[in-house]
């Protein structure tokens, strides 16, 4: 049985473990080495249709584009020759979270392995009890991880394209680069600080009053008052009146 992690350091550990574990099966554990495709840099749709920014077809939804590393193509050319002797045993035991989901996504891809076959172990802890408990109990794909993986992957490709240009126009340095995260929060500081520019200091008061002839008094009213309001500050002005009235 094939388990393809992502860091070769964690491979040989996992193989270690299983190698000592008590099991008629035999386990193969094999390392992506992180990921093993990224946005293709072609300009151009398998149809011949030109695109804005590479890898991304902004036309069909920004439907990502993808191509195999060059760097990774023998850990590719490797595991697929595993993945045909293990057609029916590959499990995928990458990181538990959107990167990590979006690699077993990409090796499924592949190795041609169904999404609906997809047999993904998760643990949080590199120990042999919690390692056979995850293959006992393998999960499907969380297409939901990989679509947000996606979504930043893209949106990085596109804010980094669009707006590192006008960096290096303005501050003439073509080393920086815009990204998703940083950019909109730039947005928002910006914005804030032309409000906080644009605002005019104004004296703002309010007066709230409870007032009785005396302290046997069964009926107390009370007043507000402040410098803003019309309406307010006629309603004060008819408070005290009924006050003055009270004779005091």
């Amino acid at each position: 049985m094939l388990i393809i992690v992502e860091s070769p350091a964690k491979a040989k550990t996992i193989a270690a473990i299983l190698a000592k574990a008590k099991s008629a099966t035999k386990y193969i554990v094999k390392a992506s080495v992180g990921h093993i495709r990224s946005l293709s840099k072609e300009k151009k749709t398998a149809k011949g249709d030109k695109l804005e920014i590479g890898g991304i077809d902004i036309a069909s939804g920004f439907q990502p584009i993808f191509e195999i590393d060059l760097a990774k193509k023998g850990v590719v050319s490797e595991l697929k020759k595993l993945a045909k002797e293990n057609k029916d045993g590959i499990l995928f035991a990458t990181d538990c979270d959107r990167e990590g989901e979006a690699i077993s996504w990409h090796l499924a891809e592949v190795l041609g392995v169904p999404k609906d076959k997809i047999k993904r172990l998760e643990f949080h802890e590199i120990t042999e009890k919690a390692i056979m408990d995850a293959i006992k109990n393998p999960r499907s794909l969380d297409t939901n991880l990989v679509a947000a993986q996606q979504a930043r992957q893209v949106l990085d490709k596109l804010v980094g394209f669009k707006l590192s240009p006008v960096l290096w126009s303005v501050l003439g340095d073509y080393h920086l680069s815009a990204g998703r995260v940083q950019s909109p929060a730039l947005r928002l500081i910006s914005e804030r600080e032309i409000e906080i520019q644009k605002f005019e200091s104004k004296e703002f008061w309010e007066i709230e009053g409870i007032f009785r002839k005396t302290e046997k008094t069964k009926d107390p009213f009370e007043a507000f008052n402040s410098n803003y309001g019309e309406d307010k500050n006629q309603k004060w002005q008819q408070l005290i009146q009924k006050f003055d009235s009270l004779k005091i």
